[in-house]
């Protein structure tokens, strides 16, 4: 069987072998890591997509391949002659020795001619599906519906299951033709990026491996694939009975065992609410709470004895009990989705990373708001784009960074990253109660239309589930519009690991003074209020208010001519 370079993100065109856990002649389990890579996207593991013994590595650690280029072989018959030993050694020797003696030598590479996206549909081959990566700071995904279930057929870019992230609900589609073979993580549960979700057998073995898998969850006694955390690895074959879950557990669920100290036995036991009753992120979480609430009577009682001894004289008087209403006649307990909880986990991870300042800003629209209602109906005729406040906010604030590049920084330790590319956030709603925020790559580069139109473009796609790892992932800076909603104005929280965040608020026809021909008058105009969210840690105030200032001016001053 041939291992192939994963395709670990849409623009991932290559990958880098950074470590091989096994050499050649070497067993394999399913599932067990092999190799690790690393991509501009993420550094991952890669597990066998079978069992059987390591017969051939193609490329050494350090090498750089294209997404799809064979990179190893593995014998599913599980056997390797001495000559197969013999002959790698000798290639590897001969490697050496042509490095050592700084020889220009041409290396005769496999052609990429086995990626994902083209493997014949004649050949019998296991193609493996991963939890992509959603995002530069995603480390994990919850699978919140599979579209299709053990035995159906798939065909390449129809959709298999969607996934719920901090930064997207998507829906992922098969990179090949085939018949979806086996799903080992089931709905609800959340695992860690890389992590193996289902395979999907291609060409002459996709029936067979279907109907096997179906008769291997229709019994009790099921084969587990073995995991690489040998402290927390069951028996090779597990009676699955009813509330045990002992088996394979996710490399999300290992990590949150060892690091609260979960012994294997206390894993073992707990109940698991997965697919095949595996433990889940929750269950885990779950069993940690329960833990911590019979150990609270404990240190209760250590506290008590404490204060018997060093308590000062008790107050003259007895403040009333204070309770709060957790349940019973007139309160619905709703339990929070997970993009919700992404979301609330996400902003206090903002709000303990950044010093967040804010200032305000008033704008005078009234030159836009009068452009917008004269041109509206021709730019949605020759161009097919709603023309809205957004894509002239967007313009200004492109101009501003242009100014001021510090704004359109990040933090590293004690470096700062200055870009000198504008990723722009737009923050759009989608129901019932979540928020994304796409970028327009590239900004500093469209003008009003191009803006316009991209605008448009993410807020469909966001909508309506179409927005790729690359659309979330990479931004500079952001834009939030609460205005729509009839908001004011705000104080956002800044997108991490951004520096500041620009928040609108709501358009209004208000009484302001304007100077005509040298003396003040009062007159009606539209004024929108804006608002900077800056990380003070780099952000002073000087320059919020710069920045500020700077967009303020381009809105008032906006020259239709400039188109």
């Amino acid at each position: 069987m041939d291992i192939v370079m994963p395709k670990m993100g849409e623009s991932v065109n290559e990958g880098t072998i950074i470590k091989w856990h096994k050499k050649v002649g070497d067993p394999v389990k399913e599932d067990e890591i092999i190799f690790e890579i690393s991509t501009d996207k993420v550094d991952t593991e890669i597990p066998s997509p079978a069992a059987g013994v390591l017969k051939e590595i193609k490329y050494k650690e350090g090498d750089t391949v294209e997404v799809g280029t064979v990179v190893a072989v593995i014998d599913n018959n599980g056997k390797v002659t001495n000559e197969d030993k013999v002959e790698s050694k000798k290639e590897e020797e001969i490697k050496e020795e042509k490095v050592e003696e700084e020889e220009p030598v041409e290396v005769e590479k496999t052609p990429v001619e086995s990626k994902v996206s083209e493997r014949s549909t004649d050949s019998n081959e296991i193609v493996s599906i991963e939890m992509p990566k959603m995002g530069e700071s995603v480390m994990e995904g919850t699978i919140i519906k599979w579209h299709k279930k053990v035995g159906d057929k798939v065909d390449k870019d129809e959709t298999i299951f969607e996934i719920s992230t901090d930064k997207v609900d998507t829906e992922i589609p098969s990179p090949v033709d085939g018949t979806l073979s086996e799903i080992l993580i089931g709905e609800q549960e959340t695992v860690a990026v890389g992590t193996l979700v289902a395979k999907i057998a291609t060409g002459k073995s996709a029936a067979a491996s279907s109907q096997k898998q179906k008769e291997v969850e229709s019994k009790k006694e099921v084969k587990e694939p073995a995991s690489m955390h040998d402290n927390f690895r069951a028996p090779e074959t597990i009676e699955k009975t009813k509330g045990d879950s002992a088996g394979f557990y996710s490399p999300l669920v290992l990590n949150i065992a060892q690091k609260e100290n979960i012994s294997f036995d206390e894993l073992r036991n707990i109940h698991g609410s997965g697919l095949q009753g595996r433990v889940t992120k929750k269950d885990v979480l779950a069993y940690l709470e329960k833990r911590k609430t019979k150990k609270e009577p404990e240190q209760k009682a250590i506290e008590e004895k404490k204060e018997k001894i060093t308590a000062a004289p008790a107050p003259s008087f007895i403040p009333s009990d204070v309770k709060t209403v957790s349940s019973g006649a007139g309160v619905e307990r709703i339990p929070m989705d997970n993009i919700r909880q992404k979301i609330m986990d996400h902003m206090v991870a903002s709000r303990d990373t950044s010093v967040h300042v804010t200032s305000m800003i008033e704008a005078d629209m009234t030159r836009v708001h009068n452009f917008i209602q004269q041109k509206k109906d021709e730019f949605q005729q020759r161009d097919g784009i709603k023309l809205t406040y957004m894509a002239f906010l967007a313009l200004a604030c492109v101009k501003a960074i242009k100014a001021y590049p510090l704004i359109n920084s990040t933090i590293e330790g004690n470096n700062i990253l200055q870009k000198n590319f504008v990723n722009l956030g737009i923050a759009v709603a989608i129901e019932p109660a979540g928020l994304i925020v796409p970028n327009i790559k590239g900004a500093e580069q469209l003008n009003l239309i191009g803006l316009a139109k991209s605008i448009n473009d993410l807020s469909y796609r966001s909508r309506n589930k179409r927005l790729t790892p690359d659309d979330i992932s990479g931004g500079t800076f952001s834009i939030t519009n609460y205005g729509v909603f009839g908001t004011v104005f705000g104080t956002p929280i800044i997108n991490q690991p951004e520096v500041a965040i620009l928040g609108v608020g709501i358009v209004v026809k208000k009484p302001v003074v304007i100077n005509v021909d040298g003396s003040d008058t009062i007159a009606v105009r539209h004024m929108v209020s804006l608002t900077l969210s800056h990380d003070h840690r780099l952000i002073d105030g000087m320059l919020g208010g710069l920045f500020l200032k700077h967009i303020k001016d381009s809105l008032e001053n906006f020259d239709p001519n400039s188109l």
